[in-house]
Order: C-alpha cells, then sequence, then structure tokens
C-alpha cells in the first residue's frame, strides 16, 4: 500500500509556463498553461504565483499525481497568481489518477524529429528532448526538402550534444522524412515528435511503460496537451481536437473491439496524432514504413499518422494510448494558419478513406461504419465558436464577447476542411502516382 506524501500548509510553490510565446496576449480570453503535482498543491488561503502571467485572466492547469495525468482545472488568476484553496477543491474534485505499469527495462530509444525550414522552433523543441531523462537515447534530426541551411547548421554547430545526428532527406514529405528517420535509427524503439512542441521530462519513461502493457503492444501513443493559448484560434482548435484531451489508457486490439467505439478500427481520433507516439523499430519496417503518398509535403497534406495506427491494429498486434506519455504542442495562432492547418487535415483525411476504400479487406469494414463515420465527420467544435471568441468555456471569469466576425471565420474553416476531404480522393491518386515513378526511376538507376 502506498501512502499519499503530506501537503505543504504553506506555498513556495511557483508554476511555470509549459511554452513560452513569441508575443504577449492582446486578447483578453488568453489562458495561462502550466501543470501542477496534486501532492504539492497546499492547503489553506494561500496565492501561487505564476510565471509570467502579465495579461492572463485565467489559467489552465494539468493536475498531476506524479507523471499520471487526472485532468485539467481552469482557474480565475488575480494579481498573477491562483488560490490554492480554489485549486485544492479543484483537484478533489478530479477522479484519481491510474498509473502506468513500471517497464522490467528501459529500450534503447531513437528520437524522430522531421523538420523543414523552422529553425526557430526545432530548437526549443531539441532543448527539451535533449533533456529527457532517458538513459539510452539518441536524436536523428531529419532535415525535409529544406530551402536553406539553417537546421543544418543549427543540428550540426560546434559543441552540438552529440546524441544527435542530423539526416538530409531531399524527398518532400513527412512519410518520407520519417521513413528516412527510421532507416537512420539505432534504437529498439522510435519515438516520434514534431518541432513545434515542448515534450515532458519523462516522456520516453511513459512511452515505455505503455509497451509494458502487452506484448503485442508494437505502438503506443501519448497525451498532445495545448500549450498555449494565446488566441480564439488556438482556443477554438484546442476545444475541437479529441486528441489533446485523452487522459484515459487504453490498449486497443482487433480482437477485443471497444463496445464504445463503433468505428473502429477506423478510430482516427481516438489513437492520438503524429507529433507524440512510439513504435518498435522492427514493427515499423514489418508494416513497410510509412506511406510516402501520405503526409505534409505531399499531395495529400496529411494522413500519414492516422493510417500507421489503423496499419498496426489491422496487423493484429495491439496499440496503446499512454496519457502519462506527455507533450504540450503549439498550436496555430489565427485564422488563415487554421484554414491552412484544415486544407492538411481534410485532404489526407480523404485520401486515407480513399486508400481504405481500395483494398477489399478494410472496404468491407469501412462500409458497414460509413454511415457514423459521416456523422463523425460533420460534427463541429466541442464548444460553440461564440463561446471561445469570449473566453475560457469552463470559467465565468471573461464574459461571452458574441465575436460574430470570428464566428463567420472558423466557420468557413470547417467549410474548407469538409471541401478538402473530398479533394483527398483525387489527391491520394495523384501522390500514388509519383510515388510510384520514383520508385521506378531508382530502380533504373540502381
Amino acid at each position: 500500500m502506498t501512502s499519499t506524501p503530506p501537503r505543504p500548509s504553506s506555498s513556495r510553490l511557483v508554476l511555470e509556463r509549459t511554452m513560452a510565446s513569441p508575443e504577449p496576449p492582446t486578447w483578453p480570453g488568453a489562458v495561462w498553461v502550466g501543470a501542477v503535482d496534486a501532492y504539492e498543491v497546499p492547503d489553506g488561503d494561500v496565492a501561487i504565483p505564476l510565471a509570467d502571467a502579465a495579461g492572463h485572466r485565467t489559467a489552465r492547469l494539468l493536475v498531476r499525481a506524479g507523471t499520471s495525468p487526472r485532468g485539467f482545472v481552469d482557474l480565475p488568476v488575480t494579481d498573477g497568481a491562483v488560490d490554492a484553496s480554489e485549486l485544492r477543491a479543484a483537484v478533489d474534485a478530479l477522479p484519481p489518477a491510474e498509473h502506468p505499469p513500471v517497464p522490467v527495462r528501459l529500450p534503447s530509444t531513437t528520437v524522430v524529429l522531421c523538420t523543414r525550414d523552422r529553425a526557430d522552433q526545432l530548437a526549443d523543441a531539441l532543448r527539451s528532448v535533449l533533456a529527457l531523462d532517458h538513459p539510452d537515447l539518441e536524436v536523428v534530426v531529419v532535415d525535409n526538402a529544406p530551402s536553406d541551411d539553417a537546421t543544418r547548421r543549427l543540428v550540426t554547430a560546434p559543441g552540438t550534444d552529440p546524441r544527435i545526428r542530423y539526416v538530409l532527406e531531399p524527398t518532400p514529405g513527412l512519410s518520407s522524412a520519417r521513413n528516412a528517420g527510421v532507416r537512420a535509427a539505432r534504437g529498439e524503439v522510435v519515438a516520434f515528435t514534431d518541432d513545434d512542441v515542448v515534450v515532458d521530462r519523462g516522456w520516453l519513461r511513459a512511452l515505455a511503460s505503455g509497451f509494458a502493457r502487452g506484448e503485442d503492444v508494437v505502438c503506443v501513443s501519448g497525451l498532445v496537451a495545448s500549450g498555449e493559448l494565446r488566441t480564439p484560434a488556438q482556443r477554438w482548435f484546442d476545444e475541437r481536437v479529441t486528441w489533446s484531451r485523452n487522459l484515459t489508457p487504453r490498449v486497443f486490439r482487433l480482437t477485443a473491439p471497444p463496445a464504445d467505439r463503433p468505428l473502429f478500427p477506423f478510430s482516427v481520433g481516438d489513437y492520438g496524432t503524429g507529433a507524440n507516439f512510439a513504435m518498435r523499430r522492427d514493427a515499423v519496417l514489418a508494416l513497410g514504413g510509412f506511406d510516402e503518398a501520405l503526409g505534409v509535403g505531399t499531395a495529400t497534406g496529411g494522413g500519414e499518422d492516422i493510417d500507421v495506427f489503423a496499419r498496426v491494429v489491422l496487423s493484429g498486434a495491439a496499440l496503446a494510448v499512454e496519457p502519462s506519455a506527455l507533450v504540450w504542442h503549439r498550436h496555430r495562432a489565427d485564422v488563415a494558419a487554421l484554414r491552412t492547418q484544415a486544407v492538411g487535415y481534410g485532404t489526407g483525411l480523404g485520401a486515407w478513406l480513399t486508400k481504405t476504400a481500395l483494398r477489399p479487406r478494410t472496404l468491407g469494414m469501412a462500409l458497414v461504419r460509413a454511415p457514423g463515420a459521416v456523422r463523425h465527420l460533420l460534427a463541429g467544435p466541442a464548444v460553440p465558436a461564440a463561446d471561445v471568441a469570449g473566453g475560457p468555456a469552463r470559467s465565468d471569469t471573461v464574459p461571452a464577447a458574441g465575436d460574430s466576425a470570428f464566428d463567420r471565420e472558423v466557420a468557413a474553416v470547417r467549410g474548407v476542411e469538409l471541401r478538402a476531404v473530398l479533394r483527398g480522393v483525387g489527391r491520394y491518386a495523384r501522390s500514388r502516382r509519383r510515388v510510384r515513378a520514383r520508385s521506378a526511376a531508382a530502380r533504373r538507376t540502381s
């Protein structure tokens, strides 16, 4: 039996932001984002300071018990601090944490970080990866079809950590970049993340816990929490995606279809996202790697992550969702960037659905689930856009502004995404032809 550590009676606790923001907030609904260990919340009526809280009237905290997430709480910010008694009451209302299994050993791990022309963001991601508490770690930075040498100079500068290796992949496309990273990897496990994240210090240990959930687990995804909620667009996106709130550990197996997931095994949002997952290297190779007709940088614009997750489950292996494996993600800050992202999501989804329909085995499974899939696709964001524009839906500290202009803009984004799904059909055919042409050219020159 484990005992709960005693809580401090006074606060010396100062909470830090999960991600540094490039600009101060100008939106009155901006939310300060951080994390707190439930064991460290003091008793009593004391103020807990928040670092760099100017311009924020609300704070969102991910409450953890050690490394295990219990949930998110939103609290008012007064004079740059949150009230400890209010935080304690919010924490006590959360469900208890489910602690992950302890792995027998930590596998050697390669972190593959694919990037293209974003050396400034890459630097922050690399710093967090190099601070990981994993004893057997290497980092492969894949520079995908760059337009300049900024990433190469950053990664190969004198004095750079020797655990980092630089790989140039000239063929544009995230799948091509990830395949190049897998080929270069030396670790038993290959962990993938993006250049716009900050990883938690215990990220790789938590991923290892996911693999310990079953001998058949070959893929583990983790929690991708919103690291910045500085703008209405970021808040809208945060409320819309499911993978930013996946707090329940699960293991998905084709032999045990979950009763609460009628779209399984085509459970797009339940498996996680490409910003935070790991696979056994031999399993990636056995699957044939990532589909190079899918992904950012190709005509399809995305879909490579949901494709590989579905292929893992359809292969008969298990995929574990391990929320204690945490990374913080910086969402797009404005509606124009959201629109670009929506096009990629839509065409990627449409391309993946096309690929699914072209295979006899998956076509029959998909047709049975088609009505539910259409309903899921047409569903809107988790909260009304007007609530997002006015401020955090979980807090009454900022009144709803009823920003009809913002409502119209994000409604248009939904339309853009849905139309892009239809375009994904033709985009997949075009991208598949390009992959075949490259393969044929490579065979002729070999």
